[in-house]
């Protein structure tokens, strides 16, 4: 059983997503991207396209011509080369990948992207790459452990990516590194342009871009990784923008592409508000769940969040009430939508609720005492919100997952969540709790153990055997994530368990639990004694 401040890593793993999406390597989606199992060759042939290619398809840029364009760009790393181009340029962003890891081809076009851009923008940063299979001493040299990896040298000196998986979203955490967080535009082309390629972005407005306020969103541009800022010391920039902007007084507010997508900054311009807002207004009303997108959501400064779970169609109708309570709760409650037939981001959560459901779901996260909870009642607007006022409140009571209460007791008797107090610790007997996983491999051999000295001690009073299936039974008194585990609950003091070795032969249970027995008897004589 795992305490309940576990429960949101638990999550994550579960997920095979950890909030390290938004603080180390990219994790990404799989798709239908094949990449073949030659070496780099087979990579630097898609690299070399004919320039015919570039011509086809009107203006957009397909992912051969990103790649065509990054082979002259973009540096290719090796044993020989590696450690001077790192060294001898202040600044390089090296993508370490495997040619057969699907994740990196993903990448690939969006890393060349990026690189594009950043050389069109002047940047001077050099953008590298290294077949870490091929070469596994550069890979060694740069700690590149997984794929694809991404880093940024400063001087020599390595910081781990973290942001996002998109060209745009690499290209914006590599300029906020690299000395650039605030993209400051001074015309109307220049804001047109800007507008053509952002629908996202935190908007700053002061007069000469000086004072403390400048400075505080500056500051807070470098520390976020996601958002892209811009800043204007011109009003009619600034309304370009930001259309309610109103008048010529220093102004900080952000744009989405979604319903609500102007929220306007009114706290105190302090570095530490102004984050504030930003990180819990960049998300829409409605977030919906993907792989790309877990990391950030995960790792919200919104600290309850609700998952409404259902399929496609059913949440196109619910949708728009979602989003009138969502708009209610707006930055208070996160509301993230899952679609239940997407099993690899469904099905975890399920796992963790122990249900499987027919029709809809909702449930909460409140990372305010590490506690999930469940939304017993049909998914209504009245009912959605009143589930969020009484999050809000902190009176929603946890949920714990149980299989029914059994009826019978048997030798050995079946404990579940919804009957562990009353079974383990408010019964006046001593309890020999067996704790178990399905999954758990070594159980079996520890339960054959434990029946034997149930036999032994059958017919004893002030003495049962008993077991619980972890697996599907959560209870907050009950500690451990390792399995067996054996625990001897005394009669006298039941908030005081005793381990017990699982790897106990039959008669050490019989030793250990006669020698509880008769201490706890000693005990009592001795109580009576002094009365």
């Amino acid at each position: 059983m795992r305490h309940p401040k576990l429960l949101l890593p638990l999550l994550l793993s579960l997920l095979l997503l950890t909030q390290t999406l938004a603080k180390s390597i990219p994790s990404l989606a799989d798709d239908e991207l094949e990449w073949t199992e030659e070496d780099d060759e087979e990579f630097e042939s898609l690299l070399a396209i004919d320039d015919s290619e570039e011509s086809k398809g009107g203006s957009t840029t397909s992912e051969p011509q990103l790649l065509r364009k990054a082979q002259k760009i973009v540096t290719d790393l090796n044993n020989d080369n590696a450690r001077r181009v790192v060294e001898e340029n202040e600044l390089v962003m090296l993508l370490g990948y495997a040619p057969w890891d699907k994740k990196s081809a993903a990448l690939m076009p969006r890393f060349a992207q990026a690189a594009t851009e950043l050389r069109e923008m002047g940047s001077p940063v050099v953008m590298a790459k290294v077949d870490a299979e091929r070469y596994p001493k550069v890979a060694s040299l740069y700690m590149i452990k997984g794929y694809p990896t991404l880093l940024l040298f400063v001087n020599g000196t390595s910081v781990r990516y973290g942001g996002g998986i998109t060209g745009d979203e690499i290209l914006i955490w590599v300029r906020k590194k690299t000395g650039v967080p605030v993209t400051r535009l001074s015309s109307e082309d220049s804001a047109k342009q800007f507008l053509k390629k952002y629908k996202k972005y935190a908007i700053g407005f002061f007069e000469n871009y000086e004072g403390p306020e400048s400075e505080a969103f500056a500051k807070v541009a470098a520390a976020n990784n996601e958002t892209q800022f811009v800043a204007t010391d011109k009003f009619e920039i600034a309304k370009l923008l930001y259309p309610q902007v109103s008048s010529n007084e220093n102004f900080v507010g952000l744009v989405k592409p979604e319903n609500d997508k102007f929220e306007k900054f009114e706290g105190k311009f302090e570095e530490g508000e102004i984050l504030d807002f930003v990180e819990k207004n960049k998300f829409p009303l409605v977030s919906v769940l993907t792989e790309e997108n877990s990391g950030w959501i995960y790792s919200s400064r919104i600290q309850i969040q609700v998952f409404v779970f259902e399929e496609q169609d059913y949440f196109e109708v619910d949708k728009p009430f979602i989003e009138d309570v969502a708009r209610k709760f707006k930055t208070k409650v996160m509301f993230v939508y899952v679609d239940s037939t997407e099993e690899d981001l469904a099905k975890p959560f399920f796992s963790l609720y122990g249900t499987e459901p027919d029709d809809t779901l909702v449930t909460a996260f409140d990372n305010r005492n590490h506690s999930k909870h469940l939304m017993e009642k049909k998914l209504t607007k009245a009912n959605l919100e009143e589930f969020c006022l009484a999050l809000e409140q902190g009176i929603v009571p946890p949920y714990l997952k149980s299989e029914p209460v059994p009826k019978e007791k048997g030798l050995i008797e079946k404990v579940v969540s919804k009957n562990f107090e009353a079974a383990v610790l408010e019964s006046p007997e001593n309890v020999f709790l067996e704790v178990y996983a399905e999954q758990c491999v070594e159980c079996g051999a520890t339960t054959k153990v434990i029946e034997k000295a149930a036999k032994h001690f059958e017919g004893t009073s002030n003495l049962k055997f008993a077991r619980i299936d972890a697996s599907l039974n959560e209870h907050p008194k009950l500690e451990t994530n390792n399995y067996p585990a054996l625990f001897f609950y005394p009669a006298g003091d039941k908030s005081n368990p005793l381990k017990v070795s699982k790897k106990s032969s039959v008669e050490d249970v019989i030793n250990f639990v006669n020698e509880k027995i008769r201490q706890g008897e000693e005990t009592q004589a001795d109580k009576k004694d002094e009365l």
